[in-house]
């Protein structure tokens, strides 16, 4: 007689076959499973075939094999979600990654630090180096600073996703430094230069932040702009001291050597928590606006870009209007930027308590408010009254408006959706100040241009509202 054996073949008939086909559909599922996995090894799944066809095995082995092999791929599948639903809230190289965004917030020549002191910079070269030309054509300069910022986040929020960052963080770094020691052609340098460059460094890192953390996101990102606040304090300053003493061009220089120290520690320190990830939608995912609720929360971008930096722009040139000192309209703008610290601090820790929204549209209220006051100033009392209140309510927006575009959606998709937002509001951005401007030309004065501003950012929060009430089904609530 014949010993009997376990082992059989796979195309031979026997009692077993139901177990035999049983491991064949599991197989042929799991097999499908890692042919959509990019990394997949082709012929490693070729020899794997030939294995189960060709030779002999045990039935009952393989069944358990390939049981086992399902929860293995379902596992495997799930860990990126477990890491998405896992920020760590905190730790060493969460925390360094929000210090090397203060570090080149700080520092970097456009929106933060040259933007938020941009008024500076707009009186100076009314008074000096632009004499003749139409205030709103000198508002083209820092508007582009502005949008730029925006636009490029497009392209870099897509790349992030893709996992390019190190290299265009890099390059737009380089391009910072040297526009700010290239200061030649203003519009160029100043304006389209130093905006690019702070376009693709900006979104990408504001994204790195928020995978570091999630219960405490509105205190990193506030913590993250504590930074530009201490740049658009310093500027105005170190400005009013320096240029006297060397010139206006070796005074850009000079931030230039800050930014170039302020810059290389970023490249250092900011890291990406999460691996890239080719979600499906390519650079512009129009499925994205399916969601009524993102949109509205873009269009209200741009309708509070439209206003937001109309004060800012041209305060300082409203300070030497009514006749107060040249000197006073330097430390104005510092005096905005100082409460804004504040400001960004306390709308971060209100947004983990309240939410995002709801912060965001209580102190953008207040930035609507102050920017209708702000052209009835008469005096430095009421002046300083006025750009501190106007500091501390506008850095609710600056800090949080990222926030609510990450929440409407995956965080796999986050760089991309950040990115099209933000894009889209630098329309506003770039259209605002000069309308303001044309607005004041027109009229001689800037009471209809703060009744412009700040009745858009008044709409803009009306729209956030909506936004807040599609997504939640409620006007109040925290998401």
């Amino acid at each position: 007689m014949h010993k009997t054996t376990s082992r059989r073949y796979i195309i031979s008939p026997n009692l077993q076959y139901f177990s035999q086909f049983r491991a064949m559909v599991a197989f042929a599922d799991s097999t499908l499973r890692q042919l959509t996995d990019a990394k997949s090894n082709g012929a490693h799944l070729v020899l794997k075939l030939l294995e189960v066809v060709a030779c002999p095995y045990d039935t009952q082995k393989t069944a358990v094999a390939f049981d086992q092999e399902i929860p293995n791929e379902q596992a495997s599948r799930q860990k990126l979600q477990t890491l998405l639903s896992e920020a760590p809230d905190g730790g060493i190289r969460a925390w360094l990654a929000v210090f090397a965004q203060v570090q080149f917030d700080s520092r970097r020549c456009t929106r933060f630090g040259f933007s938020n002191s941009w008024g500076v910079f707009q009186a100076y070269y009314e008074e000096n180096l632009l004499l003749h030309t139409p205030p709103s054509t000198i508002a083209w300069i820092g508007s582009t600073q502005y949008a730029l910022t925006y636009l490029p986040s497009l392209m870099t929020g897509r790349l992030f996703d893709l996992g390019y960052f190190k290299i265009p963080f890099f390059a737009a770094s380089c391009v910072l430094v040297a526009c700010t020691f290239l200061n030649r052609g203003l519009f160029l340098t100043q304006g389209v230069g130093l905006g690019i460059g702070c376009g693709f460094v900006f979104s990408p890192a504001i994204v790195i932040v928020s995978q570091w953390f999630s219960k405490r996101r509105g205190l990193a990102l506030s913590a993250t702009t504590l930074g530009a606040a201490l740049g658009s304090i310093v500027f105005p300053v170190v400005a009013q001291k320096l240029i006297p003493l060397i010139g206006f061009r070796w005074t850009v220089r000079v931030f230039g050597f800050m930014l170039m120290a302020a810059m290389g520690t970023a490249n250092i320190f900011l890291k990406r928590r999460l691996p890239p990830v080719n979600v499906r939608g390519g650079l512009f995912n129009l499925k994205a606006f399916r969601n009524k609720a993102y949109s509205t929360y873009c269009v209200s971008g741009i309708v509070i870009l439209l206003g937001l930096y109309t004060e800012l722009t041209y305060i300082s040139v409203s300070v030497i209007a009514i006749g107060v000192s040249k000197d006073f309209s330097f430390y104005i703008i510092a005096i905005a930027n100082a409460a804004s610290a504040f400001g960004r601090v306390s709308s971060g820790l209100l947004g983990d308590k309240i939410g995002a929204l709801n912060t965001m549209a209580i102190f953008t209220a207040i930035t609507g408010i102050t920017t209708i006051a702000w052209p009835f100033a008469k005096n430095e009392s009421q002046l300083i009254a006025i750009a501190t209140i106007h500091g501390f309510s506008i850095g609710a927006y600056i800090t949080l408006y990222s926030a609510p575009a990450v929440a409407m959606g995956k965080m796999e998709d986050a760089g991309r959706r950040v990115g099209m937002f933000m894009s889209i509001i630098g329309f506003g951005g770039i259209a605002g100040p000069p309308i303001s401007g044309a607005i004041r030309t027109t009229t001689g004065g800037f009471a209809a241009a703060g009744y412009y501003a700040g009745g858009s950012i008044i709409f803009g929060v009306a729209l956030l509202l909506v936004a807040q009430y599609l997504h939640l089904g409620r006007l109040w609530g925290k998401f």
